[in-house]
């Protein structure tokens, strides 16, 4: 059995957040929990809670041991991109993107 766990809209960018979920990913829960709580990046507090939410559901919805557990699937998604509008040299306008992201976690138990 597996559970998901997805968080829409974060504001980080989908390419610094890849490179954190990747050494995560095929890991056990408790493994990349500590991985992620020694990590100096913003994005490795935002996939620390998706990822404490997909166990959650897995031990709450599904009765399953939390050291049994391991990340299945985990990825980031590209989200909607924030534009904004910044004051250029010579009386032009630079563009400013914002992105998002979507961070998808799911765990499963080890049969």
């Amino acid at each position: 059995m597996e559970a998901k766990a997805i968080a829409k809209g974060v504001r980080l960018s989908p390419r610094k957040a890849r490179l954190v979920i990747d050494l995560i990913r095929g890991k056990s829960v408790v493994e990349a929990s500590t991985i992620l709580n020694n990590m100096n990046r913003d994005a490795s507090r935002a996939i620390n809670k998706v990822l404490t939410s997909a166990t959650a559901n897995a031990t709450n919805n599904l009765g399953l041991k939390e050291e049994n557990l391991f990340v299945k699937e985990a990825y980031v998604n590209e989200g909607r991109t924030l534009k904004r509008m910044k004051c250029g040299s010579r009386g032009r306008v630079n563009s400013i993107m914002k992105r998002t992201s979507h961070i998808t976690v799911i765990v499963s138990d080890r049969d």
